[in-house]
């Protein structure tokens, strides 16, 4: 019976070894995943972050278009030429007749028609 004793004794250290080494296996696996949960937690913030400046430039862009009244810094026409195209073709394609200078224009600066001026109604005399 001491061989049965033995081999049992031996089958339980292999199998207290092989859990051991199976937590050790799945604390691994557990820290890992969790690298990565925090690498994606990170890019997904520096992806937010470019989407915020690129639509602050994009921001800055279009109200510098808008300021242009007359011809571009020579820096930019190109650009502010091939926008204009775009626009314009824009117009074109959705059947409007509208100028492009008028679709880049600032509507705030837009100076207000005058109304007509109106009497104040007169108010019925109490008696």
């Amino acid at each position: 019976m001491a061989f049965f004793e033995d081999l049992s004794r031996k089958v339980q250290d292999v199998a207290f070894a092989a859990a051991e080494k199976g937590k050790e296996v799945a604390a691994i696996a557990s820290e890992k995943a969790q690298d990565a949960a925090e690498t994606v937690k990170i890019n997904v913030a520096i992806a937010g972050e470019q989407r915020a400046i690129e639509k602050n430039y994009r921001a800055i862009g279009e109200w510098y278009v808008s300021e242009l009244k007359g011809e571009a810094p020579e820096a930019v026409a190109d650009i502010v030429a091939a926008i204009r195209a775009s626009q314009a073709k824009i117009a074109e394609l959705q059947g409007e007749d509208v100028p492009v200078e008028a679709e880049c224009a600032d509507v705030t600066e837009a100076a207000p028609e005058a109304a007509p001026a109106e009497a104040p109604a007169e108010t019925p005399a109490q008696e």
